[in-house]
């Protein structure tokens, strides 16, 4: 099948190309748990890994594997969840218009299916880890599930966003310790708001369908003040990354393995773009980078 032979393939797709020669339906469930665009479940692992390292155990290859096919399941499950809420709202806006199960191509049948296959795949995760953090992995369900209607009745959907898609840092960190809550809960805090401020450039993709159809954000909350509130939650992000560090391990010279992720996001706010169509896209999957230097930061704070 060549690329253009299904013009279904939404548009952000990172993998166009190589979903579109997918068959019919491997491509509509390959799209519904989003496997053509691997940010976001990049965006779900980081946090894993900063729990992780974080917590001084070393590399924990095995663990972090494990957690990776957790995040790349568990996303494309959350994902599956979202459009079978959200079907008729996404048939309204240009850009989630022709998602599989908006347009009809997918069944909420069919699309019931794939999530339980999905859930079964995080299942397998969930009996390698120990009943600690089986535990705290399982108290995101409730979180998960809300999020579909925060959009609804919040202007701030962003906010849970940010609860949710951070939670990894707590499943991570509680498999191999389960102490230092203090900093735990800092890094866990600067999380949340890092997602808020990303998910904000994000939503920039959509402001004029949201007003439309009546779908609440926080670039639509923000107005014309969007770059300087990404700012700020960027700013409070590096700075209770900084405090963890600190509680963590009182140095100073541990503060500065967080310079490049500051730097980094820094640079996305510097050149964000709201009227560019394509910047906003393109600083939204620059964060896979603030993860991984995150991540290195936590290393080095951790295991040095």
């Amino acid at each position: 099948m060549s690329e253009t032979a299904n013009p279904d393939v939404v548009p952000d797709s990172e993998h166009k190309g190589l979903v579109a020669r997918l068959p019919q339906l491997p491509c509509d469930l390959a799209m519904l748990a989003r496997f053509d665009r691997p940010i976001g479940w990049w965006l779900l692992f980081w946090p894993c890994a900063w729990g992780v390292w974080l917590a001084g155990a070393g590399w924990q290859v095995a663990l972090l594997g494990w957690l990776l096919v957790g995040s790349i399941a568990m996303r494309g499950a959350g994902c599956v969840y979202n459009d079978i809420v959200d079907a008729r709202l996404d048939r309204k806006v240009t850009r989630t218009a022709s998602r599989p199960v908006a347009s009809g191509r997918v069944s909420k049948k069919v699309a019931w299916g794939w999530l339980l296959a999905l859930c079964l795949i995080g299942l397998l995760v969930l009996v390698q880890l120990r009943p600690l953090a089986q535990g705290v992995a399982l108290a995101s369900i409730a979180l998960v599930a809300a999020y579909p209607f925060m959009k609804r009745i919040t202007w701030w959907p962003q906010a849970w966003l940010g609860m949710v898609f951070t939670w990894g840092l707590l499943v991570g960190w509680t498999q191999l310790r389960a102490d230092n809550w203090d900093a735990l809960a800092s890094m866990y805090a600067g999380a949340a708001l890092w997602v808020i401020g990303y998910d904000t450039i994000y939503a920039l993709q959509d402001r004029e369908d949201d007003a439309l159809v009546g779908i609440r954000s926080s670039a639509l909350r923000l107005g014309g003040h969007v770059t300087g509130g990404v700012a700020l939650f960027y700013a409070g992000a590096v700075a209770l990354w900084a405090l963890a560090f600190w509680l963590y391990r009182a140095d100073w010279i541990a503060l500065l393995a967080l310079l490049p992720a500051a730097a980094h996001l820094a640079w996305q706010v510097a050149t964000l773009d709201a009227e560019d169509p394509a910047n906003p896209l393109d600083r939204f999957r620059s964060n896979r980078w603030t993860g991984a230097l995150v991540a290195a930061a936590c290393f080095v704070v951790g295991n040095a």
